[in-house]
């Protein structure tokens, strides 16, 4: 069954290029494109929504935040030209679930909505980096009492690594990787990556 997508860009030009690679692959269909922000439906909710960060009116910041208010479990990928920390820290806080800089979104976005229906967040590279350095200036305000393990695992899940990476990275198993997940989660009070990502980075965990 084809994943149903909506798109939110002002850029009529993106909006069509992105249309027409997603089309292309045939195992997509485009059930709503946008110029501006408009709340989708309970009923009418897709399966992947891709967001411009920056759009006039309503930010997608602000309409990940609004979405995220009636549903919590759909897929948001930002799309962004931004290189600041600023701009992806708060779109991670409001509750996105991955994010692709834009000149890479032709040959990353497809792998990407893949990969986030499979197995959850992912990160571009270099939205992934700039994550990571911003955490590193500070020292954590919590102890949540994590393993050695757990947190070389949280410390890969902030950089946007796939469960499968995870466990090639560090020659474990898939399971022994989802079960030190599991414990993360139960740990921090959370129940997906991008709410474990987003606490991490709030309460400068790692």
């Amino acid at each position: 069954m084809p994943i149903t997508i909506h798109i939110y860009d002002d850029n009529a030009a993106l909006r069509q290029s992105l249309e027409q690679l997603l089309d292309l692959s045939g195992e997509f269909i485009v059930t709503g494109s946008f110029d501006q922000f408009v709340q989708p439906s309970a009923d009418a909710m897709p399966d992947i929504i891709l967001m411009d960060i920056d759009m006039p009116g309503t930010s997608g910041i602000e309409g990940v935040r609004k979405i995220r208010e009636t549903n919590k479990k759909v897929p948001i990928i930002m799309l962004t030209v931004f290189d600041d920390n600023a701009h992806i820290l708060e779109a991670i806080c409001a509750g996105a679930s991955g994010y692709l800089l834009k000149k890479s979104i032709s040959e990353k976005l497809v792998p990407s909505i893949k990969e986030m229906i499979a197995e959850g967040a992912t990160l571009s590279p270099s939205v992934a980096k700039m994550i990571i350095q911003a955490m590193q200036k500070t020292s954590p305000k919590e102890q949540y009492h994590f393993s050695s393990r757990e947190k070389e695992i949280l410390e890969w899940l902030c950089k946007g690594n796939s469960y499968k990476m995870i466990a090639a990275g560090l020659n474990i198993s898939f399971e022994t990787v989802r079960t030190h997940i599991k414990h993360i989660y139960e740990k921090l009070q959370v129940r997906s990556a991008t709410e474990a990502v987003s606490k991490a980075i709030n309460e400068k965990l790692i």
